[in-house]
């Protein structure tokens, strides 16, 4: 697509944007990839439309007052990356647009506040701790409060596990093969505190030294997708200090984490610590594909046939192009039948999505708990927190006690290891 974008105007990431413009040559084959065109059926709420709203901004020919609800609407899936023949990086426009626009536009007042009290609470797990037990003690005052204030507490949970410490060190079993930094994560380490532990346990199985290393803390991510860079490269900076550098990879369990790490040479492009932002992201890479990658076969047998649905995050699947790994991960435990789901979609959780767009994303969840029951599935996977949250309150809010489990990928794995008393060090 030809365009008159200054990228020069618009820093380091104007020539991303405007290379990602001029990569799309207006086919249409993301239409039917995107949920929100699928959902609206609206031109601008496709990935083609906001293309053309984002260049035609970028342009100075539109206002951003008349493209912002529909970049808003966008759940930054990535799915389109997926479906498009062109090769457009879509997220290398998406990203750096929301960062110009809040830069220029800003919010509400209202809305400000809102996302100010996520990215200040979210990240730290003592804090979001607190914030679910005030939530939970909050609920009767759900209708007098604002729709997007609702959705947040319509995700709380009833009750969260007790939290679990993660060793600094988690010396390999048997030969060590491999020597790995954990990113711990922070909202995760509150909702599901097992999902850690099991891949510690998992990855010291398979023959890997695992470092949790102690400085570390958000990845930035949940900053960086709502437009505010400053914010995510401050967090993201701890990061790059925190990890070291004699490790194989560093390893991470939540598709959202994985894929805002790999973002690190975009956020810190022109900058002084661009050089090892690069190295970090370049080792960064999902549990399920490392352990593809170490070539270790684990073959566990669950006690009982069992019926497992998985579903593709979409920063695992998309971003991070993650899709073979967690399922042949899966598809080796014994006595366990791996079902598709029909729903390709996003679930529509999508980090802030709940918060910014409350009706669409229960629109989306309600489609995916929908199509999750269809396949008859016992347990449901997935790679992400933010999808097991979005998939076990959707499935609870239509089949109550009888909904599936949700667990993260690993955990199953885990838990078949722990279930079969024959499974030992796997073989290579």
């Amino acid at each position: 697509m030809q365009h008159h974008i200054d990228a020069e105007a618009f820093g380091p990431a104007g020539e991303h944007m405007a290379h990602a413009v001029s990569t799309c040559v207006h086919c249409g084959f993301c239409l039917p990839a995107c949920p929100t065109y699928r959902e609206l059926g609206e031109e601008m709420d496709s990935p083609r439309g906001r293309i053309l709203l984002m260049k035609s901004a970028l342009e100075g020919a539109l206002s951003l007052d008349d493209v912002q609800p529909h970049i808003d609407r966008c759940l930054g899936c990535l799915a389109c990356t997926t479906a498009c023949p062109s090769g457009v990086p879509y997220g290398d426009l998406l990203t750096p647009f929301r960062a110009h626009a809040a830069r220029q536009k800003g919010a509400s007042l209202l809305a400000r506040a809102q996302r100010d009290v996520l990215l200040e609470t979210l990240p730290y797990p003592r804090r979001f701790a607190w914030a679910l037990r005030f939530g939970r003690w909050t609920r009767w005052m759900a209708p007098l409060l604002p729709p997007s204030m609702r959705a947040m507490l319509a995700l709380v949970p009833p009750s969260v596990p007790p939290p679990q410490s993660l060793p600094a060190l988690t010396p390999a079993r048997g030969a060590r093969r491999a020597r790995v930094a954990l990113l711990a994560g922070c909202a995760q380490q509150v909702l599901a505190p097992n999902i850690g532990a099991a891949a510690i346990r998992v990855l010291s199985q398979c023959g890997v030294e695992v470092l949790v290393p102690p400085g570390q803390g958000c990845c930035g991510a949940l900053a960086l997708h709502v437009g505010d860079r400053e914010r995510a490269r401050d967090r993201a900076r701890a990061n790059v200090a925190a990890f070291p550098a004699d490790v194989d990879a560093v390893v991470t369990t939540a598709a959202g984490c994985g894929s805002g790490m790999q973002e690190y040479p975009h956020l810190f492009e022109g900058t002084a610590d661009a050089e090892a932002a690069t190295a970090l992201a370049r080792r960064t890479i999902d549990v399920s594909a490392f352990l593809e990658q170490l070539g270790v076969t684990l073959a566990p047998r669950w006690p009982e046939p069992i019926t497992v649905a998985y579903h593709d995050a979409c920063h695992l699947r998309h971003a991070q192009g993650v899709a073979a790994e967690p399922r042949a991960l899966l598809s080796r435990i014994g006595n366990l039948r791996l079902v598709e789901i029909a729903d390709p979609d996003c679930c529509g959780s999508a980090g802030t999505y709940n918060l910014d767009q409350p009706a669409l994303a229960h629109a989306f969840g309600q489609r995916k708990a929908r199509a999750v029951l269809a396949t008859g599935a016992a347990v449901v996977a997935s790679g992400n927190i933010g999808c097991l949250t979005q998939l076990a309150t959707h499935l609870a809010s239509i089949a109550g006690a009888g909904a599936p489990r949700v667990v993260h990928t690993i955990e199953l794995v885990d838990e078949a290891l722990a279930r079969d008393p024959r499974a030992g060090a796997p073989s290579d």
